[in-house]
């Protein structure tokens, strides 16, 4: 039997792949999604349900809060979760991040066996966390979270470093210090270091390549 058809019969699985900005979650989340294949799985990243930040956006962050949870649409993405789980394809927007509105254009998902959702916040709404039938946390050290961010928002976003060290210390550290940190409570796995990384993508590949 096909994916395709299986869905129908057995709905999707939907796993939760959160932790800190910078702490490897979208890491993992790519690399199970590669591992499995495109024929049983796909990723629905977090990023792309930002809502409208045009208007307060300057070259280096300006007033815009990425890190809590109201600059998230999340009642959309969950609807798009529930479609993809009753075995229906969705459209999912596209955020661009150069100039902080949506795109006119949106992406074409496919229901597939495992539907891997990657972000820092998605389990901090309870109506999220339910649709999640796995949930993954990465618990890394803010020093590393901090490097991996410098380095991925000055060579990809072209922000300067300090524009970057400012924003960290105003709000992605506060913001992960009062909505991320606590939502690890809710994981069902926690990974700490390399060898616990390893030994997650095993297991989860083992467990849903069946």
């Amino acid at each position: 039997m096909r994916v395709i058809d299986s869905i129908k019969l057995n709905r999707s699985l939907i796993i939760g792949v959160a932790g800190g900005s910078g702490s490897g979650k979208t890491f993992f989340a790519d690399a199970l999604h590669k591992a499995l294949g495109s024929e049983i799985s796909t990723i629905v990243y977090q990023d792309n349900f930002y809502i409208d930040q045009s208007a307060k956006f300057d070259h280096d962050g300006g007033s815009v809060n990425f890190d809590h949870p109201d600059s998230l649409d999340f009642p959309l993405l969950a609807e798009k979760l529930k479609e993809l789980k009753s075995g229906h394809a969705t459209a999912v927007p596209i955020y661009d991040f150069a100039t902080h509105k949506r795109r006119l254009e949106t992406l074409h998902v496919a229901p597939r066996k495992v539907i891997i959702v990657d972000g820092i916040l998605i389990f901090h709404p309870p109506y999220l966390r339910e649709l999640f039938d796995e949930m993954i946390f990465f618990d890394t050290p803010e020093d590393l979270r901090f490097e991996r961010r410098l380095k991925r928002d000055v060579e990809e976003r072209g922000r300067t470093p300090e524009g970057v060290k400012a924003q960290f210390l105003r709000q992605v550290k506060p913001m992960h210090d009062q909505f991320v940190e606590p939502s690890k409570s809710f994981a069902g796995t926690v990974v700490c270091d390399r060898g616990d990384y390893d030994l997650a993508l095993k297991d989860f590949f083992e467990k849903f390549k069946k």
